[in-house]
């Protein structure tokens, strides 16, 4: 199951599943209604206007997680937390697990050489673009696909396999100093080929299982 938000011909923010052909449709139900209690309603994909699947309250960005990449964009499996949690053992992980969604992970490399705190070159408005849907567990593969390709042309290339950290050691680590709420998001790293982004260049993040997240570059 591939869950999406979208906004509807008629302007309303919906809730549904990215269904059909290649995600052709989403299904959605009417606002309060029981999934399985009201008649669902058909549309065409390329008839609606996909937001992020989630509003997470916060997005931890974990660093150098991959075995081929100790180095910019960056394309990353996100894993979207779905209950809140605290001090969660790895073996009981896949439990407070949403399921994934891509992130392109962009950072301002001018306002990071600026001082070593990363905040101001990670934290910027539109930093951390994420979708186009959350993907159950069963979806996406422990070998999934990682892939960022810019203006068509394929920059990274790896899998989930390269991971050093896995995402159950991933959750226990940071449910140990923190506090997870539902919707948070785990950015679990990038692999070689970042680099630096113009102006009109089009970014496009592919995780496998979940779809390919799609974002236009505009610098100010």
């Amino acid at each position: 199951m591939r869950r999406v938000r979208f906004r509807d011909p008629d302007g309303e923010v919906r809730s549904g599943e990215w269904t059909g052909e290649e995600g052709a449709e989403v299904r959605a139900y009417p606002s309060g209604g029981g999934r399985f209690s009201v008649e669902p309603e058909f549309f065409a994909a390329s008839g609606v206007e996909l937001l992020a699947p989630c509003d997470p309250s916060k997005v931890i960005c974990v660093g150098l997680n991959y075995a081929d990449h100790a180095d910019e964009f960056e394309a990353e499996l996100g894993v979207v937390i779905g209950e809140r949690c605290r001090h969660v053992d790895a073996s009981d992980a896949e439990r407070v697990v949403a399921g994934y969604t891509c992130v392109n992970d962009l950072s301002n490399r001018d306002d990071q050489a600026v001082e070593t705190n990363w905040v101001r070159g990670k934290a910027f408005d539109d930093a951390a673009p994420i979708g186009p849907a959350v993907a159950s567990s069963d979806e996406v593969p422990d070998d999934a696909a990682v892939q960022c390709r810019v203006n068509g042309e394929l920059r990274q290339d790896s899998s989930r396999e390269q991971f050093i950290f896995s995402v159950p050691e991933l959750v226990e680590e940071i449910t140990t100093h923190m506090t997870l709420e539902p919707g948070d998001v785990i950015s679990t790293g990038t692999p070689e080929g970042v680099g630096p982004l113009s102006d009109g260049d089009t970014v496009e993040v592919t995780v496998e299982g979940v779809g390919t997240l799609t974002n236009d570059v505009h610098i100010p």
